[in-house]
């Protein structure tokens, strides 16, 4: 499975061969180093660290400093590990730049970031709740969620809300997976990814592309 790091740039749109208008994401995936080959001897299971973007050393830990002097780079903002089944040789070298051109063969990719945060925000906008009606006597309640316990929805449990009960709360700002993309283009001359549709987070938030699990 191939797998890249990299910074959602922003959406755009493109024709394709039949004229039809995509809406697309553009991403600057990589150049990635690897920072570490895990192997099951050991570390107990086969994984490839990725690293992206550039950072001072200054602004890390001497640990990560170190970390990536074994790969023989300079420390990156974003480092992510891609698993591979145990059967399976890694097929990369602690030091190796991965590029766009891994995608050379695959048409649909799983893009995984982090949404935007919101805040804190009420149960309409946050799990899409109706309110109370606009009028017949409703008074300063409008948007509220109504009744949250009862001792006959849950009975022998008590009255107190139920674990998972849809409140308001802190919304956005989670790990996001989007499957399924297509892959409009690939610019390896400018590290640039294009998959059709919107993908987790805001513009310059980083994310990581992989081939698609389930296509």
């Amino acid at each position: 499975m191939a797998m890249l790091l990299g910074k959602k740039v922003g959406m755009t749109q493109v024709y394709d061969e039949s004229g039809k208008l995509l809406p697309v994401t553009v991403i600057q995936a990589g150049p990635c180093v690897v920072m570490q080959v895990k192997t099951a001897q050991t570390d107990g299971y086969n994984a490839v660290q990725l690293g992206f973007d550039d950072v001072k050393p200054s602004r890390r830990k001497n640990p990560q400093v170190g970390h990536a002097k074994k790969a023989n780079t300079t420390p990156r903002k974003f480092v992510k590990e891609m698993r591979i089944p145990d059967e399976s040789e890694p097929g990369y070298e602690v030091g190796d730049s991965i590029t766009v051109s891994v995608f050379a063969e695959t048409k649909i990719v799983d893009v995984v970031g982090t949404s935007k945060g919101k805040g804190f925000a009420g149960v309409m906008k946050r799990h899409g709740f109706g309110g109370f009606p606009a009028s017949h006597g409703t008074e300063r309640k409008h948007r509220a969620p109504g009744s949250i316990a009862s001792f006959a929805s849950d009975a022998g449990h008590g009255g107190k809300p139920k674990k998972g009960k849809k409140m308001a709360g802190h919304m956005g700002n989670r790990r996001v997976t989007t499957k399924n993309h297509r892959l409009v283009a690939i610019d390896e001359e400018k590290n640039l990814l294009v998959v059709k549709g919107a993908v987790p987070g805001p513009a310059g938030g980083y994310c990581w592309v992989r081939s698609a699990k389930k296509a």
